[in-house]
Order: structure tokens, then C-alpha cells, then sequence
């Protein structure tokens, strides 16, 4: 086959190769997508390479939605094949993404942390992507806090810049907010929403103040009542939580200023009554 010659390939002939760029499927956009190439055939073609491992049979490097679409329609695909290794196959995929302008930043930033993760060096990202390396450190900062799977239930968000996503990415750091984020995806309803919506769901879930359970209330105090010979309350005594107090009703007025006069006496004896009986038992 002669490089870069247009050829038409077969659908079932082409695996998927290099990393995944496209974090959720638009129905709407796929059925506009199969309209079109049904009925104004295939104007661009994708882009292929020999696999490196089985005679005969392809690698897709870009063109992954049209390429569906075809295998849908049982249409050949028309494609420029060329030989590429692995890290051509990223340049060349990395560089059709910065090309499109629907791809949102987080798909861009997962995509570069597949990359990494794939052992490519940090240059070789920037090239990709046509980025500088303050960039990536951004890009990598996101896309290597979230999972893929975490992220293909989440979607592209387009809507969604760089800044919210830096700040998300923050807000997880913490394990309680990574919980909430877990827990905010498997919510009934959020898969109904848009991508958009389910970030703002999520974020919000992720950043809300996290409501401390209340500290129990002191017991109530225990009161107990001391009565003279006639059955007068002569004193009352409370325990609370610091400890016990004595209070001198204000008709035994004369008592309480004795009480007071003679307190260390009274408590000492007391102490010496309370430290015999315990000796005694």
C-alpha cells in the first residue's frame, strides 16, 4: 500500500489503538454523524497503521467516531495508511485533538495523563497537545486525580474550564471528599443529568460544609434536698458536671455565713469521716 494514498479499508479489519480521547458518547451527535456519511458518503478520511502485531489488519490513530459510525452502516472506511510507531501514533493523535475545537478540558487533561501513565516523557505531551509544560503540570494535576471510569460517568463537561476542574481536583485530595465524590455518581438521577450538571452536582456535593454531629448535652444535674427537724430545706445539693454544690436556702439566713466562716473546718472533718469509712471497708 502506498503511504498517505486513500484507500478503502474495511470496518471489521480496524482495532483501536493509542489512548481513549472521548469521554462520552452524544447519541444526537452519532445519529447526525451516521445521516451524514449515509447520505453524502465519507468526505475526510481517518487515519490508520499497519498492526504492528497481525498481518492484515489496522489500528485506528484518528477518526474514532466516524470509523463507528461506517462499522454502523456496513460502509468500507476510507483511510490514509501510514507506518507509525507508538509515539507517532500519540503526536499524530495529540495533535488532531488540539486541532478540534469541541474536545472540553478535561478530556484533554485525561488524555494526557493517559499518556503519563503510558510512560510517555512530559516534552512529549506538550507536543502533543501543542501545550507548554506549566500546562501540563495543570492538565496532569486533573486528569490524574480522577479515574477514567470515574470520568466517563461524569462526561466531557464542556462547559466546565480549567479552574473549577483545578479546584475539584483540590477538594478530593481530602478522603471524606473523595467518599462524597464516590457517592455523588451513584446518586438516582444524576446520570439523567447533562455533563455539565452532573459536575455542578458533584462539586457541589464534594465542597458543602461537612455537618458535625452535635457534642451530647451534660446530663441534668442530680439535686438532692436536706431537710432539718421540722422538714425545712436546710440545704441543697447539685452534681454537675464539675462537680458538687451546696446551696443555703435564704430562710437559714446566719447558717450560710457560718457555713462560710467555718468551711474548712466542716470539709475537712468530712474528708476525715469519708477516708476512715473507706479504710473501714
Amino acid at each position: 500500500m502506498q503511504a498517505n494514498a486513500v484507500q478503502d479499508v474495511a470496518p471489521e479489519l480496524i482495532d483501536h489503538a493509542g489512548v481513549e480521547d472521548r469521554l462520552a458518547h452524544d447519541d444526537a451527535a452519532h445519529r447526525a454523524l451516521v445521516e451524514s456519511l449515509r447520505t453524502y458518503g465519507q468526505q475526510v478520511p481517518v487515519l490508520l497503521r499497519p498492526h504492528p502485531e497481525t498481518a492484515g489488519r489496522f489500528q485506528i490513530v484518528y477518526g474514532r467516531r466516524r470509523l463507528q459510525a461506517l462499522r454502523e452502516l456496513g460502509q468500507p472506511v476510507r483511510a490514509m495508511v501510514r507506518q507509525l510507531d507508538d509515539h507517532a501514533l500519540v503526536m499524530a493523535q495529540g495533535q488532531e485533538n488540539t486541532a478540534r475545537q469541541d474536545l472540553s478540558f478535561i478530556e484533554k487533561a485525561s488524555f494526557a495523563a493517559q499518556l503519563a501513565e503510558a510512560g510517555y516523557e512530559r516534552q512529549t505531551i506538550c507536543d502533543a497537545l501543542s501545550i507548554d509544560l506549566p500546562m501540563v503540570s495543570r492538565m496532569l494535576k486533573v486528569g490524574q486525580t480522577f479515574p477514567l471510569p470515574f470520568l466517563r460517568r461524569l462526561g466531557s463537561a464542556p462547559g466546565i474550564g480549567r479552574e473549577r476542574w483545578l479546584a475539584l481536583a483540590s477538594a478530593v485530595a481530602l478522603p471524606a471528599a473523595w467518599e462524597r465524590a464516590l457517592a455523588a455518581v451513584e446518586d438516582a438521577g444524576f446520570a439523567d443529568l447533562s455533563s455539565d450538571a452532573r459536575f455542578e452536582a458533584l462539586f457541589k456535593r464534594v465542597t458543602q460544609p461537612v455537618t458535625l454531629p452535635k457534642a451530647p448535652s451534660p446530663p441534668l444535674s442530680e439535686r438532692r434536698v436536706v431537710p432539718d427537724a421540722s422538714g425545712k430545706i436546710l440545704a441543697e445539693l447539685r452534681r454537675g458536671p464539675r462537680g458538687v454544690t451546696i446551696t443555703i436556702p435564704a430562710h437559714n439566713a446566719g447558717f450560710d455565713r457560718w457555713l462560710e466562716a467555718n468551711a474548712e473546718e466542716v470539709v475537712r472533718e468530712l474528708h476525715d469521716r469519708w477516708m476512715s469509712q473507706r479504710q473501714e471497708d
